[in-house]
Protein backbone atom coordinates (compact mmCIF):
# COMPACT_ATOMS: atom_id res chain seq x y z
CA UNK A 1 0.00 0.00 0.00
CA UNK A 2 1.31 3.59 -1.04
CA UNK A 3 0.39 7.09 0.87
CA UNK A 4 -0.53 9.28 -2.36
CA UNK A 5 -1.24 12.82 -1.96
CA UNK A 6 -3.71 14.05 -4.47
CA UNK A 7 -2.81 17.99 -4.28
CA UNK A 8 -4.69 19.45 -7.34
CA UNK A 9 -7.88 16.99 -7.18
CA UNK A 10 -8.71 14.07 -9.18
CA UNK A 11 -12.12 12.91 -10.49
CA UNK A 12 -13.44 10.54 -8.53
CA UNK A 13 -13.66 7.83 -10.75
CA UNK A 14 -9.57 7.89 -10.67
CA UNK A 15 -9.25 8.16 -6.64
CA UNK A 16 -11.64 5.16 -6.30
CA UNK A 17 -9.46 3.40 -8.32
CA UNK A 18 -6.48 4.24 -6.30
CA UNK A 19 -8.12 3.34 -3.23
CA UNK A 20 -9.87 -0.20 -4.82
CA UNK A 21 -6.21 -0.87 -5.64
CA UNK A 22 -5.48 -0.35 -1.40
CA UNK A 23 -3.70 2.63 -1.72
CA UNK A 24 -3.88 5.37 0.99
CA UNK A 25 -5.24 8.74 -0.76
CA UNK A 26 -5.66 12.30 0.73
CA UNK A 27 -6.98 15.08 -1.02
CA UNK A 28 -6.28 17.53 1.52
CA UNK A 29 -4.36 20.19 -0.38
CA UNK A 30 -1.16 20.96 0.54
CA UNK A 31 0.18 24.44 0.23
CA UNK A 32 3.12 25.55 -2.36
CA UNK A 33 5.11 26.67 0.97
CA UNK A 34 4.35 23.67 3.38
CA UNK A 35 5.15 21.01 0.06
CA UNK A 36 8.51 20.15 1.35
CA UNK A 37 7.29 19.74 4.86
CA UNK A 38 4.46 17.49 4.56
CA UNK A 39 5.21 15.51 1.18
CA UNK A 40 8.23 13.46 2.80
CA UNK A 41 5.21 11.50 4.63
CA UNK A 42 4.39 10.44 1.16
CA UNK A 43 5.11 7.49 -1.71
CA UNK A 44 3.77 9.53 -4.53
CA UNK A 45 2.10 12.74 -5.25
CA UNK A 46 -0.42 14.08 -8.16
CA UNK A 47 -0.27 17.63 -9.21
CA UNK A 48 -2.22 19.60 -12.45
CA UNK A 49 -0.97 22.86 -13.28
CA UNK A 50 -1.08 24.65 -9.98
CA UNK A 51 1.10 22.89 -7.67
CA UNK A 52 4.97 22.87 -8.41
CA UNK A 53 7.72 19.74 -7.61
CA UNK A 54 10.82 21.27 -8.39
CA UNK A 55 14.05 19.51 -7.04
CA UNK A 56 14.34 21.60 -3.26
CA UNK A 57 11.26 20.00 -2.67
CA UNK A 58 11.83 16.06 -4.38
CA UNK A 59 15.65 16.14 -2.98
CA UNK A 60 13.78 15.99 1.16
CA UNK A 61 11.14 13.80 -0.31
CA UNK A 62 13.34 9.91 0.06
CA UNK A 63 10.42 7.71 0.03
CA UNK A 64 9.09 9.45 -3.74
CA UNK A 65 8.45 6.87 -6.28
CA UNK A 66 5.90 8.64 -8.21
CA UNK A 67 4.66 12.10 -9.50
CA UNK A 68 1.91 12.12 -11.46
CA UNK A 69 0.51 15.02 -13.45
CA UNK A 70 -3.21 15.54 -14.73
CA UNK A 71 -2.62 16.77 -18.13
CA UNK A 72 -0.62 17.31 -20.61
CA UNK A 73 2.80 19.55 -19.90
CA UNK A 74 5.42 18.64 -17.18
CA UNK A 75 6.85 22.39 -17.41
CA UNK A 76 5.39 22.32 -13.55
CA UNK A 77 7.80 19.44 -12.36
CA UNK A 78 11.72 18.90 -12.52
CA UNK A 79 11.41 15.66 -14.72
CA UNK A 80 14.96 15.08 -14.98
CA UNK A 81 15.81 15.61 -11.63
CA UNK A 82 12.79 13.27 -10.80
CA UNK A 83 13.84 10.64 -12.94
CA UNK A 84 17.59 10.93 -12.15
CA UNK A 85 16.43 9.32 -8.16
CA UNK A 86 14.62 7.10 -9.53
CA UNK A 87 10.98 8.41 -9.50
CA UNK A 88 8.35 7.78 -11.74
CA UNK A 89 7.24 10.85 -14.12
CA UNK A 90 3.70 10.71 -15.33
CA UNK A 91 1.01 12.29 -17.40
CA UNK A 92 -1.57 12.00 -19.25
CA UNK A 93 -1.37 12.73 -22.54
CA UNK A 94 -4.15 11.07 -24.02
CA UNK A 95 -6.70 12.08 -21.83
CA UNK A 96 -7.59 16.04 -22.69
CA UNK A 97 -7.08 16.34 -26.70
CA UNK A 98 -10.51 16.18 -27.69
CA UNK A 99 -11.79 19.15 -25.52
CA UNK A 100 -8.18 21.38 -26.01
CA UNK A 101 -8.99 21.07 -29.62
CA UNK A 102 -12.41 21.82 -29.12
CA UNK A 103 -11.98 25.21 -27.26
CA UNK A 104 -9.71 26.18 -29.51
CA UNK A 105 -12.18 25.89 -32.27
CA UNK A 106 -14.64 27.28 -29.76
CA UNK A 107 -12.21 30.47 -30.17
CA UNK A 108 -12.37 30.41 -33.64
CA UNK A 109 -15.39 30.13 -34.39
CA UNK A 110 -16.12 33.34 -31.37
CA UNK A 111 -13.96 35.32 -33.68
CA UNK A 112 -15.18 34.41 -37.07
CA UNK A 113 -18.50 35.67 -35.77
CA UNK A 114 -17.73 38.29 -33.43
CA UNK A 115 -19.46 36.04 -30.76
CA UNK A 116 -17.48 37.71 -27.64
CA UNK A 117 -17.45 40.73 -29.22
CA UNK A 118 -21.47 40.50 -29.14
CA UNK A 119 -21.56 39.17 -25.85
CA UNK A 120 -19.42 42.20 -24.34
CA UNK A 121 -21.92 44.75 -25.66
CA UNK A 122 -25.07 43.56 -26.53
CA UNK A 123 -26.08 43.41 -22.17
CA UNK A 124 -25.33 47.21 -22.47
CA UNK A 125 -26.21 48.55 -25.98
CA UNK A 126 -28.28 46.29 -27.26
CA UNK A 127 -31.73 47.37 -26.35
CA UNK A 128 -30.62 51.11 -27.94
CA UNK A 129 -27.90 50.05 -30.75
CA UNK A 130 -29.44 46.83 -32.43
CA UNK A 131 -28.99 48.19 -35.69
CA UNK A 132 -25.67 49.45 -35.42
CA UNK A 133 -24.18 46.51 -33.84
CA UNK A 134 -25.61 44.27 -36.59
CA UNK A 135 -24.22 46.05 -39.36
CA UNK A 136 -20.88 46.36 -36.36
CA UNK A 137 -20.87 42.56 -36.73
CA UNK A 138 -21.90 41.65 -40.13
CA UNK A 139 -18.41 41.17 -41.34
CA UNK A 140 -17.33 37.78 -40.16
CA UNK A 141 -15.85 34.99 -42.20
CA UNK A 142 -16.20 31.69 -43.23
CA UNK A 143 -13.84 28.92 -42.10
CA UNK A 144 -14.44 26.71 -44.90
CA UNK A 145 -11.82 26.93 -47.63
CA UNK A 146 -9.31 28.68 -45.25
CA UNK A 147 -6.34 27.55 -43.88
CA UNK A 148 -5.24 26.61 -40.48
CA UNK A 149 -1.62 26.63 -39.18
CA UNK A 150 -0.99 24.14 -36.45
CA UNK A 151 2.77 24.22 -34.70
CA UNK A 152 2.81 21.07 -32.57
CA UNK A 153 1.58 17.84 -34.14
CA UNK A 154 0.94 15.71 -31.42
CA UNK A 155 -2.46 14.68 -29.88
CA UNK A 156 -3.77 17.70 -29.23
CA UNK A 157 -2.54 19.32 -32.23
CA UNK A 158 -3.96 16.38 -34.81
CA UNK A 159 -7.03 16.36 -33.15
CA UNK A 160 -7.70 20.19 -33.63
CA UNK A 161 -6.48 19.55 -37.45
CA UNK A 162 -9.10 16.86 -37.36
CA UNK A 163 -11.85 19.72 -36.61
CA UNK A 164 -10.13 21.54 -38.90
CA UNK A 165 -10.96 19.11 -41.98
CA UNK A 166 -14.08 18.46 -41.06
CA UNK A 167 -15.26 22.41 -41.23
CA UNK A 168 -13.49 21.93 -44.83
CA UNK A 169 -9.98 24.07 -43.56
CA UNK A 170 -6.57 23.27 -45.22
CA UNK A 171 -4.12 21.99 -42.61
CA UNK A 172 -0.27 23.09 -42.36
CA UNK A 173 1.19 21.42 -39.35
CA UNK A 174 4.98 22.04 -38.10
CA UNK A 175 6.16 19.53 -35.68
CA UNK A 176 10.25 18.80 -35.67
CA UNK A 177 9.71 15.22 -34.02
CA UNK A 178 6.35 14.19 -36.34
CA UNK A 179 6.63 13.61 -40.44
CA UNK A 180 3.34 12.74 -41.06
CA UNK A 181 -0.02 11.40 -38.89
CA UNK A 182 -3.05 9.92 -40.43
CA UNK A 183 -6.41 11.25 -38.71
CA UNK A 184 -9.58 10.43 -38.74
CA UNK A 185 -12.22 12.54 -39.81
CA UNK A 186 -15.78 12.52 -38.56
CA UNK A 187 -17.21 10.53 -35.93
CA UNK A 188 -19.15 7.37 -34.86
CA UNK A 189 -21.23 7.69 -37.55
CA UNK A 190 -19.81 8.41 -40.46
CA UNK A 191 -15.87 8.70 -40.37
CA UNK A 192 -12.97 8.69 -42.73
CA UNK A 193 -9.10 8.35 -42.91
CA UNK A 194 -6.75 11.21 -44.38
CA UNK A 195 -2.85 11.72 -44.20
CA UNK A 196 -1.03 15.17 -43.25
CA UNK A 197 2.28 15.56 -43.62
CA UNK A 198 4.01 18.20 -41.62
CA UNK A 199 6.12 21.41 -43.20
CA UNK A 200 8.33 24.13 -42.35
CA UNK A 201 7.69 27.05 -39.75
CA UNK A 202 8.45 29.68 -42.53
CA UNK A 203 5.72 27.77 -45.08
CA UNK A 204 3.28 27.79 -42.44
CA UNK A 205 3.88 31.30 -41.45
CA UNK A 206 3.48 32.45 -45.10
CA UNK A 207 0.51 30.61 -45.65
CA UNK A 208 -1.66 30.37 -42.89
CA UNK A 209 -5.05 31.71 -42.28
CA UNK A 210 -5.27 31.05 -38.97
CA UNK A 211 -2.71 29.65 -36.58
CA UNK A 212 -3.14 27.30 -33.31
CA UNK A 213 -0.31 26.42 -30.57
CA UNK A 214 -0.44 23.08 -29.24
CA UNK A 215 3.26 22.86 -27.78
CA UNK A 216 4.66 22.58 -24.32
CA UNK A 217 6.65 25.72 -22.80
CA UNK A 218 10.47 24.64 -23.17
CA UNK A 219 11.77 28.63 -21.79
CA UNK A 220 11.22 30.65 -24.71
CA UNK A 221 8.40 31.65 -26.79
CA UNK A 222 7.57 29.70 -29.98
CA UNK A 223 6.04 33.06 -31.66
CA UNK A 224 7.56 36.39 -31.48
CA UNK A 225 7.81 39.46 -33.07
CA UNK A 226 10.08 37.61 -35.61
CA UNK A 227 7.39 35.10 -36.25
CA UNK A 228 4.41 37.49 -36.20
CA UNK A 229 6.44 39.29 -38.94
CA UNK A 230 6.39 36.18 -41.57
CA UNK A 231 2.09 35.89 -40.76
CA UNK A 232 -0.24 36.99 -43.32
CA UNK A 233 -1.75 40.53 -42.74
CA UNK A 234 -5.31 40.35 -40.57
CA UNK A 235 -4.18 36.44 -39.27
CA UNK A 236 -5.79 35.15 -36.35
CA UNK A 237 -3.72 33.35 -33.92
CA UNK A 238 -5.05 31.03 -31.06
CA UNK A 239 -3.44 29.96 -28.19
CA UNK A 240 -4.56 26.83 -25.78
CA UNK A 241 -1.14 25.71 -24.69
CA UNK A 242 0.60 27.21 -22.44
CA UNK A 243 1.37 30.65 -20.90
CA UNK A 244 5.26 31.79 -22.51
CA UNK A 245 4.37 30.06 -26.14
CA UNK A 246 4.07 33.61 -27.30
CA UNK A 247 5.07 36.76 -26.67
CA UNK A 248 2.77 38.34 -25.09
CA UNK A 249 3.89 42.36 -26.31
CA UNK A 250 4.80 41.00 -29.89
CA UNK A 251 0.96 39.72 -29.64
CA UNK A 252 -0.29 42.62 -28.87
CA UNK A 253 1.71 44.93 -30.98
CA UNK A 254 0.58 42.61 -33.85
CA UNK A 255 -3.03 43.25 -32.86
CA UNK A 256 -2.49 47.16 -32.97
CA UNK A 257 -0.63 47.06 -36.31
CA UNK A 258 -3.51 44.73 -37.99
CA UNK A 259 -0.48 41.82 -38.18
CA UNK A 260 -3.65 40.21 -36.29
CA UNK A 261 -7.30 40.96 -36.57
CA UNK A 262 -7.90 38.92 -33.43
CA UNK A 263 -6.40 36.19 -30.72
CA UNK A 264 -7.89 33.65 -28.63
CA UNK A 265 -6.24 33.35 -25.59
CA UNK A 266 -6.83 30.59 -22.83
CA UNK A 267 -3.06 30.67 -21.19
CA UNK A 268 -1.00 33.23 -19.91
CA UNK A 269 2.02 34.45 -18.49
CA UNK A 270 1.68 35.21 -14.44
CA UNK A 271 -1.24 33.13 -14.51
CA UNK A 272 -3.68 33.23 -12.11
CA UNK A 273 -2.75 37.10 -12.75
CA UNK A 274 -2.76 37.77 -16.69
CA UNK A 275 -1.81 41.56 -17.62
CA UNK A 276 -5.03 43.46 -17.85
CA UNK A 277 -4.00 44.72 -21.46
CA UNK A 278 -4.92 41.64 -22.67
CA UNK A 279 -7.74 41.25 -20.77
CA UNK A 280 -9.38 44.28 -22.08
CA UNK A 281 -8.30 44.51 -25.08
CA UNK A 282 -10.96 44.37 -27.53
CA UNK A 283 -10.12 41.70 -30.09
CA UNK A 284 -9.05 39.46 -27.96
CA UNK A 285 -11.37 36.12 -27.26
CA UNK A 286 -10.91 35.11 -23.73
CA UNK A 287 -10.92 32.00 -21.33
CA UNK A 288 -8.78 31.12 -18.03
CA UNK A 289 -7.48 27.95 -19.20
CA UNK A 290 -9.86 26.08 -19.18
CA UNK A 291 -9.10 23.93 -22.48
CA UNK A 292 -8.93 20.52 -20.37
CA UNK A 293 -12.07 21.26 -18.49
CA UNK A 294 -14.86 19.43 -19.52
CA UNK A 295 -16.59 16.67 -17.72
CA UNK A 296 -15.49 14.11 -20.16
CA UNK A 297 -11.77 14.91 -20.02
CA UNK A 298 -11.17 15.17 -16.11
CA UNK A 299 -13.16 11.77 -15.83
CA UNK A 300 -10.70 10.39 -18.57
CA UNK A 301 -8.00 12.11 -16.73
CA UNK A 302 -8.34 10.40 -13.91
CA UNK A 303 -8.74 7.29 -14.62
CA UNK A 304 -5.65 7.49 -17.39
CA UNK A 305 -3.53 8.83 -14.14
CA UNK A 306 -5.11 6.03 -11.76
CA UNK A 307 -3.89 3.42 -14.18
CA UNK A 308 -0.24 4.73 -14.64
CA UNK A 309 -0.10 5.56 -10.79
CA UNK A 310 -1.02 1.75 -9.86
CA UNK A 311 1.49 0.40 -12.33
CA UNK A 312 4.36 3.11 -11.45
CA UNK A 313 3.66 1.70 -7.40
CA UNK A 314 3.28 -1.91 -8.06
Amino acid sequence: MAKILINDGIHPTGEKMLKDAGHEVSTQNVPMDQLAEKLPAYDAICVRSATKVRQAVIEVCPNLKAIGRGGVGLDNIDVDYARSKGIAVINTPAASSRSVAELAFAHLFSIARSLYKSNRSMPTKGDTEFKALKKSYAKGFELYGRTLGVIGFGRIGQATAELAISVGMNVIAVDPYVKEAELTIGGPQCSAKCTVKTSTMEDMLANADVITLHVPFTGAPVLSNAEFAKMKDGAVLINASRGGTVDEDAMLAALESGKLAAAGVDVFIGEPTPRKDILEHDRVSLTPHTGASTVEAQEKIGIELAEKLIEALG
